[in-house]
């Protein structure tokens, strides 16, 4: 079978035959008909001398294209390893949901439990490829997006540079010849800086550019082979699919708060007064901010369904308390679980897949890292924060934090931990540091229930569950907005999305509402008493699968939401 590689619009690449008589004859000539009784293309000239030799046999043209067999050249594309690439797919490991080749399987997979042959595998059902297809083109504008930032970036960063190197020469005009050397001397420092944040961007870009080429190149070819009959091109395209949408899912949240660069030059204003011990005009520092990827706070979330999960665990109690909710990469969910001191990790399908239990019951949990969280602890005189990670589809243990106060909500922007303990509000550094008390309200029990950080870190969401109050505060814990509705009767869980969008369960009321980026009004109830059975715990938002996941109290089930 020969085919070649053509580009047509919007440089889509796809994948054309030539006519098989006309290559005998070294003629590179496009097929537009194929023979299915003669597994063999032909041009419009072959194909009226096949007609006159062989008129019962059955021929497909150019309008029935997805009866032509799969090219070789996207067979081997989908069925070489990634690792390997001189070596074929032929394995699918359970365990660790990869495929792989005999190099892989000898070398990682050997003591996993369940490692299939492809040809074994195909029997499960598969994904929607369509489906896939759609998730590919939503990841590649979102990396478009990002592609366009990391290059304006680089604009940016050329006129600041510019403009501090006019600084710098106008400092130059108001000293002596003395400073020649110096001046060299900080406008290298200055080239190097800039040579360093240049590389940092450009390696950025070739990353966005890598992803989107190789998505580009999934998506054309789920194209050429969903009609084609093939399972296990069909398994091997869905599972090759699915994992690079997740590293570019991953690589899309781990970048949706990007951090601006830009070129300062500071001038000392004494430096005349010392100008022989000087070696340059200034310092350059590199000035940083938090900037969020284009988004709309506002966009209101519109429910397309509602399903529920069970989450308990063979042998365990039948009364749960689902406290918290995170979700990390390639759709590990993982669930504290109040009355059992316990968290747990659910697979995609939410089926409880491992678990650790701790040693005081959670309150809350936040993401730190795409695979770890940190956990708010408390029983009688032990108030902690416990770091759990996730290894290999394990979850482990790590550091803790202790502190004097109750860890009631918690959450985690810009290196920086925010901790409620009922009536307060607390900002820490990861080790622990004290950096200032935000809020204080001893009116009532749990006027500072749980928190939330925007993305950017210049927005903190505070429930007062005592009150039925959810309070906008500012980075210094000035109260920008107060909210208040019927729905939202004890308000206890609360959510922010990469893009900003606020999401709050109100515990008696039983409801799940959408308010606005500021924290100001609602702008959408998402669920109700008809859909959750007790009261509302916790709320979070799976971006990979558009998803909003609920956990009640006294309940064994999670609902989830799907939306658009």
């Amino acid at each position: 079978m020969a085919s070649f590689s053509t580009v047509g619009k919007g440089s889509h690449s796809f994948t054309d035959f030539c006519c098989s008589p006309c290559l005998e004859h070294k003629i590179d000539q496009w097929a537009e008909f194929y023979c299915d009784n003669c597994l063999k293309f032909y041009c419009e000239k072959c194909i009226n001398l096949h007609g006159q030799l062989f008129g019962k046999h059955v021929t497909y043209g150019r309008g029935e294209t997805s009866k032509w067999p799969v090219s070789k050249e996207v067979e081997d594309f989908i069925q070489k390893c990634d690792l390997h690439e001189d070596k074929r797919l032929e394995m699918f490991c359970y365990d660790h949901n990869q495929l792989c080749c005999t190099n892989c399987a000898f070398d990682n997979h050997r003591q996993c439990a369940k490692v299939a042959l492809i040809t074994e595998s195909v029997q499960e059902p598969l994904p929607d490829l369509q489906q896939l297809s759609r998730n590919i083109q939503t990841v590649l504008e979102d990396l478009e997006k990002l592609q366009n930032y990391w290059d304006t970036n680089m604009q940016s960063l050329q006129v600041s540079y510019n403009k501090q190197l006019n600084e710098i020469r106008d400092t130059r005009q108001k000293i002596n010849t003395i400073l020649d050397k110096i001046e060299q001397n900080t406008i290298k420092e200055l080239e190097d800086k800039m040579a360093s944040l240049n590389v940092s961007v450009q390696t950025n870009v070739d990353n966005c550019s890598k992803l989107q080429n190789e998505l580009k190149r999934l998506s054309n070819t789920i194209h050429d082979i969903v009609d084609k009959g093939k399972a296990e091109l069909l398994f091997i395209a869905s599972k090759k699919c699915l994992k690079k949408i997740k590293l570019s899912e991953t690589y899309l949240t781990d970048n949706l708060v990007q951090v601006e660069s830009s070129l300062t030059f500071q001038a000392d204003s004494y430096f005349q007064c010392h100008l022989s011990q000087l070696s340059c005009l200034g310092r350059i520092v590199v000035c940083t901010r938090a900037v969020s990827l284009p988004g709309d706070p506002d966009k209101v979330f519109t429910v397309q369904g509602k399903s529920k999960y069970n989450v308990s665990m063979p042998y365990s109690e039948d009364i749960f308390d689902i406290r918290a909710i995170c979700v990390l990469s390639f759709d590990q969910i993982l669930i504290a679980d109040y009355d059992d001191k316990r968290v747990k990790l659910l697979d995609h399908q939410y089926q409880v897949v491992g678990h650790c239990d701790l040693n005081a019951y959670p309150h809350d949990m936040c993401c730190i890292t795409s695979s770890e969280v940190a956990v708010a602890v408390n029983k009688i005189k032990t108030y902690e924060v416990q770091f759990v990670s996730v290894n290999d589809g394990r979850l482990v243990k790590g550091r803790k934090l202790h502190f004097q106060h109750r860890c009631r909500g918690i959450a985690y922007n810009l290196q920086d931990l925010y901790l409620t303990s009922g009536t307060a509000l607390y900002k820490y550094s990861m080790s622990g540091e004290l950096l200032s008390k935000l809020l204080e309200n001893t009116s009532a029990k749990y006027t500072v229930n749980k928190c939330a950080v925007s993305p950017s870190g210049d927005k903190i969401l505070v429930t007062n569950y005592s009150h039925g109050k959810v309070l906008s505060l500012d980075r210094d814990g000035v109260v920008l907005h107060t909210f208040t509705d019927p729905d939202l009767e004890y308000p206890a869980g609360i959510h922010m999305t990469a893009l900003g969008q606020v999401l709050v369960c109100g515990g008696s009321s039983k409801t799940v509402l959408q308010l606005d980026g500021e924290g100001k009004k609602k702008l959408a109830t998402l669920a109700t008493w008809r859909d959750i059975i007790n009261d509302t715990q916790s709320v979070s938002y799976n971006r990979s699968t558009a998803s909003i996941i609920v956990g009640q109290k006294m309940h064994t089930n999670i609902l989830v939401i799907k939306v658009k």
